[in-house]
């Protein structure tokens, strides 16, 4: 009998350490009950595929879906900005240097890099105005780091974790691609400044912008301090 009782408290105390043991093995977590299927939380992020139009230098549209897209992390010129081309050679035929009009560029850039191919755009976040904010590919390219390549936008944040982006900037700046080939005023500031953001906006209003902008994106705007003389007097 005693021989009975000593082989039960054995395989009692096996039977606990191996408890023991799985517990240790397994994360409290995973130890409790689990959760049905259908009372686990989903998330997922929305997913646009199709062909799409170009609305300006960053935003897509998607008819299919009736939705507007913004590509993550980039930032553009607005279709009514101007920048101002910095090579003025004969400045007594020319009174003022040419304007360049980088919002009309950059939606031309956006449009040859998605060309006809669909375009898939997975939603990272929404913007203050609501519009999904996504990561877009197109051939399997990612089309702000394209924009980015050619100098026709830039990193949204000066504190992107996007080495990539913040590396093909840098390359397109070094080498005065797109935009940073002319003096051109940050987007956020024009955006607060602009009074007139109408397509029939002239260029002397981005001008006199310019003169007077708190913020450097592009070379320092020199020419900019001697304001062009008129000649209607």
């Amino acid at each position: 009998m005693k021989r009975y009782l000593l082989a039960a408290v054995a395989l009692a105390t096996i039977a606990d350490v191996a408890t023991a043991a799985d517990l240790i093995k397994t994360p409290a977590v995973a130890a409790r009950p689990q959760q049905r299927l259908t009372e686990a939380p989903i998330y997922q992020n929305p997913i646009y595929k199709g062909r799409v139009a170009v609305m300006d230098g960053r935003t897509l549209w998607y008819p299919q879906y009736a939705q507007r897209v913004r590509l993550v992390d980039i930032d553009a010129c607005e279709l009514p900005q101007w920048a101002i081309d910095p090579k003025w050679v004969d400045r007594e035929r020319q009174k003022a240097p040419s304007p360049v009009p980088c919002g009309p560029l950059a939606k031309a850039w956006l449009k040859r890099a998605i060309g006809n191919k669909p375009v898939e755009c997975t939603v990272v976040a929404y913007g203050n105005d609501g519009i999904p904010q996504a990561r877009c590919t197109s051939g399997g390219r990612d089309i702000a780091l394209e924009m980015l390549r050619v100098g026709w936008a830039r990193v949204a944040s000066p504190y992107s974790y996007n080495s990539q982006y913040l590396a093909y900037q840098q390359h397109a700046m070094a080498a005065r691609y797109g935009m940073w080939a002319t003096y051109v005023l940050d987007m956020n500031e024009w955006r607060r400044k602009a009074v007139d953001k109408t397509l029939g906006r002239q260029p002397i209003a981005d001008f006199n912008l310019l003169v007077e902008r708190e913020s450097e994106i592009s070379p320092p705007f020199i020419d900019a301090r001697k304001k062009p003389k008129r000649t209607d007097r």
